[in-house]
């Protein structure tokens, strides 16, 4: 599961002591709820299905892929389904090779979620050999599903945007100004990265 709520807030904490600006910010905007999915195959499933969608296709989807497949979706199932069936989902050719893929790797062994490697980036390297799936994707399933402290997707945009607003910088940071901005915050760069999705439209700060 991802950070609880009172992880995130002694996670935030934390960096507050050393960081006057988040301390500012944190008063202002408050803690953010947590965000947590469940961990295994469906997620990452799931983040296929809804990449380039509106979240409302996305769940149109889903919904009609439990139809086919059941509520389970099994990988062995959805290998089985023919094309123009998963297309009558709503599954792109592309979207299909994806989803086969993360099927494949499932069912071969190659790719256990109960057995994800411990350190982050070997994890990482591990999730993006599913086609379909890059670094943004890995870092948000190992943040919001396993809950690892120290995940830090500083190519996310809002994670930029919130940190420019965070530190009231003179301009959004680059990916590795972003990185870089976060390294005294290990090992809580995970309670900061949620902190700053809750901070990104937030009108209090």
């Amino acid at each position: 599961m991802g950070l609880t709520g009172d992880e995130l807030k002694s996670g935030l904490d934390a960096i507050a002591q050393a960081e006057p600006a988040m301390a500012q910010a944190i008063e202002r905007c408050g803690y953010p709820e947590p965000r947590i999915r469940p961990t295994g195959y469906a997620t990452l499933l799931r983040t296929i299905v809804g990449q380039q969608v509106s979240v409302a296709a996305a769940a149109s989807v889903w919904a009609r892929l439990e139809a086919l497949l059941g509520d389970d979706l099994a990988p062995e199932t959805l290998l089985a389904a023919e094309f123009e069936a998963l297309r009558g989902c709503g599954l792109s050719r592309q979207k299909q090779g994806y989803a086969r893929s993360l099927c494949e790797l499932v069912i071969a062994g190659s790719l256990d979620f109960d057995a994800l490697p411990l350190d982050d980036e070997e994890a990482i390297d591990l999730l993006v050999k599913i086609k379909g799936i890059g670094r943004w994707s890995a870092e948000i399933y190992l943040l919001f599903a396993e809950g690892r402290p120290d995940i830090w997707p500083a190519g996310d945009l809002a994670v930029q945007a919130g940190l420019h607003k965070i530190l009231s910088l003179d301009a959004r940071p680059s990916e590795r100004e972003t990185r870089a901005l976060a390294e005294a915050w290990r090992p809580h760069r995970g309670a900061a990265a949620i902190f700053t999705w809750h901070c990104y439209n937030n009108p209090a700060l």
